[in-house]
């Protein structure tokens, strides 16, 4: 469980391809408190951790994840944004993030805000998710490459989110440009409540 409050971006170091999979090495200023098994959310995917050495760590990636994620666009050199998960004790400052990545969307559009900056977001439309709860909706949440963000002006296929310098600065937004390809979560709230429209 994550909420969508990036800590930092993590540099991709090495990736070793096999098979279907794909093992990153990355390296950020927490790896020394890592652990084996401890699951980290990369770019909003939640993955293991399964080797560490020096300051670096390795996670792997499975073909279902790099099939609904960008992660298999990754090279060396990439900015990864990661967010160890939740303590219990500690506030949920975003929302609910699971870590489990529906599709992908793409950067169509960007726009000065007096100092913010609107992206907007397009992503590929079917009824029959949407009726599940893979949409968005004005005010509501949505996870993009595990950033924690307010839904602006929804249609059936896009949104725009408003990005703070902050925000700009400490996530790998600061190299999202038009044509770029995002992880997409959508509200775990929002699929619940379409599932249970769907079961009445």
């Amino acid at each position: 469980m994550f909420s969508g409050i990036i800590e930092e971006f993590a540099t991709v170091v090495a990736i070793r391809k096999y098979q279907e999979n794909i093992d990153f090495t990355l390296t950020c200023s927490f790896t020394g408190e890592l652990k084996i098994d401890q699951s980290v959310a990369h770019n909003g995917v939640c993955l293991t951790v399964v080797s560490i050495e020096g300051n670096e760590y390795v996670v792997t990636a499975m073909k279902e994840t790099l099939l609904r994620s960008n992660l298999g666009l990754l090279k060396v050199g990439d900015k990864v944004n990661v967010e160890r998960s939740m303590l219990m004790n500690g506030r949920l400052d975003g929302h609910i993030v699971q870590g489990h990545v529906d599709m992908t969307a793409r950067c169509v559009a960007m726009a000065d805000a007096d100092g913010s900056t609107y992206f907007t977001f397009e992503y590929a439309y079917d009824p029959v998710m949407a009726r599940r709860g893979y949409f968005t909706v004005d005010k509501g949440s949505v996870t993009v490459n595990g950033v924690s963000l307010t839904v602006c002006n929804p249609t059936e296929n896009s949104f725009e989110v408003a990005i703070i310098p902050y925000t700009m600065e400490h996530t790998n937004f600061c190299d999202i440009r038009v044509g770029s390809v995002v992880n997409l979560e959508f509200d775990i709230l929002g699929k619940y409540i379409a599932r249970l429209q769907e079961l009445k």
